[in-house]
C-alpha cells in the first residue's frame, strides 16, 4: 500500500505534466516510501499519454474542478494524501513542508499560503491577488471563525483519516472553500505553511467572476444568516415600522404616499429574501449540508408547518384580494372616477404580494421535500 497519493487534476498540460511528475516522484525518493500519483485527466492533447509514461494512475475525469477531485480523492490509498494543480504554478517539492507537518502529527489538513509566501512575477493577475483572493478570503474568515490567509491556494494535504470525515460534495470551483469549511466543522486541525507561486506557461482556465460567485454562493448555503436572514428580517422591519407609523399618523394621502409606497415596497422585499434563506436552509438540511441542530431546522422540514405555511398565505391573500375588491366596487360605483383610498389600494397590493410569496413558497418546500421522509 502506498504511503503517500497524490493527486492531480488536468486538461490539457503536456507542456508541465512531466516536470509536476518528476517532482512528485522526488518527494517519495525523499522519504523513502511507496508512493502513488493520480492524475485525474479531461484533456485533448498528449496529457495522458505522458502521464501514463511517467507511472500516474491515469482516470478519465468528468468536466469540473469539484468532479475530478472527488473522483481522484476517492482512488487515493495512501496514508497522507496531496493535492496540487498540473500547471506547475505549485513546486511539488514543497509538499515536503505539508507532509512534515502531518507525520508529526501536528495537524490534519495542511494547506499553502501563496499569499504569505512568494508570488513570483506575472504568476498571479492584480485582481486575484489583491481583491478576489483577499477579499473572499476574509468573508470565509469572518463567516466561519477562521484564520486562513489563501483560502483558495490549490496545494494541501491531509492524512487519510482527515479525508474521510470530509464530507465533498462540490462539482466546482467552490470544493476549494467547502474543504476548508468542512474540515472545520469536523474539527480538524488546519495548519498554513507559505509556499512559492509560479507564473503558468499556458492560459488559465479560471473565470474570475463566475468562480468567485461560485464560492460566495457556496458561503452563503453554509451560513445563510448573514447573507440573507440578517438583512431580510431588517428590510421586513424597517418596511413595517414606515407603513405602520405613517398609517397611524393618518396623513398617508397628504404627505406620505412616496413614503408608504417605499415602505409597503420594503415589506415585499424582505419577506422574499427571508424566504430565500429558507430555501437555502432547507437545501442544506436536505441534502446534509450541515446537521438538524435546533428545533427550527426540524420545523423547517416538517410538512405540517408548510401546511401551516399554506393556510397563512392563502388568509392573508383573501384578505388582500378582499379589499382589493371593495375598492375596485367602490371605484365603479363612483363611474370610474379618481380613486381616493390610495392607502388602501397599495395595503391591497402588498397583503396579495405577500399571501402569493407564503403560498408559492409552501409549494416550492414541499417539492424539495418530496424524496424525503419528512414528506409523508
Amino acid at each position: 500500500m502506498p504511503t503517500i497519493s497524490i493527486v492531480i487534476p488536468s486538461m490539457n498540460e503536456e507542456k508541465t505534466i512531466r516536470i509536476c511528475l518528476e517532482k512528485a516522484h522526488s518527494v517519495f525518493k525523499h522519504y523513502g516510501v511507496e508512493g502513488e500519483i493520480i492524475v485525474v485527466d479531461n484533456s485533448s492533447d498528449s496529457t495522458p499519454e505522458i502521464a501514463k509514461e511517467m507511472g500516474a494512475i491515469l482516470i478519465p475525469a468528468i468536466q469540473g474542478y469539484g468532479n475530478a477531485y472527488k473522483i481522484g480523492l476517492s482512488q487515493a490509498k495512501g496514508d497522507y494524501v496531496a493535492i496540487a494543480d498540473a500547471d506547475d504554478t505549485y513546486d511539488f517539492n514543497e509538499l515536503t513542508k505539508f507532509l512534515d507537518i502531518l507525520m508529526a502529527g501536528d495537524a490534519d489538513f495542511v494547506i499553502g499560503s501563496r499569499l504569505k509566501g512568494d508570488i513570483k512575477k506575472g504568476a498571479m493577475p492584480w485582481l486575484h491577488r489583491y481583491i478576489g483572493n483577499p477579499f473572499l478570503t476574509w468573508l470565509l474568515d469572518i463567516l466561519f471563525k477562521t484564520k486562513i490567509s489563501d483560502a483558495h491556494c490549490g496545494m494541501r494535504a491531509f492524512t487519510k483519516e482527515a479525508l474521510q470525515k470530509m464530507d465533498l460534495k462540490s462539482r466546482g470551483m467552490e470544493m476549494a472553500s467547502e474543504m476548508i469549511i468542512d474540515a472545520l466543522h469536523k474539527g480538524l486541525r488546519v495548519k498554513e505553511v507559505p509556499i512559492s507561486y509560479y507564473k503558468r506557461n499556458a492560459p488559465s482556465n479560471l473565470r474570475s467572476f463566475q468562480d468567485g460567485w461560485r464560492h460566495v454562493r457556496f458561503m452563503m448555503l453554509y451560513c445563510p444568516v448573514p447573507f440573507l436572514y440578517i438583512p431580510g428580517a431588517f428590510v421586513f422591519l424597517l418596511g413595517f415600522l414606515v407603513t405602520s407609523v405613517l398609517l397611524l399618523k393618518g396623513d398617508v394621502a397628504d404627505t406620505g404616499l412616496h413614503s408608504f409606497i417605499l415602505g409597503s415596497m420594503l415589506l415585499i422585499i424582505g419577506g422574499q429574501t427571508l424566504a430565500t434563506g429558507v430555501y437555502l436552509k432547507t437545501y442544506g438540511l436536505i441534502h446534509g449540508i450541515y446537521e438538524k441542530k435546533s428545533i427550527s431546522d426540524y420545523k423547517i422540514l416538517s410538512y405540517h408547518s408548510l401546511e401551516k405555511e399554506l393556510i397563512a398565505g392563502s388568509i392573508i391573500l383573501l384578505m388582500g384580494l378582499s379589499l382589493g375588491t371593495r375598492l375596485i366596487y367602490q371605484w365603479m360605483s363612483s363611474g370610474y372616477g379618481s380613486l381616493s383610498e390610495i392607502e388602501s389600494a397599495v395595503i391591497s397590493m402588498v397583503l396579495v404580494a405577500i399571501g402569493m410569496q407564503l403560498i408559492f413558497s409552501a409549494i416550492f418546500l414541499s417539492v424539495m421535500l418530496l424524496d424525503t421522509d419528512q414528506d409523508e
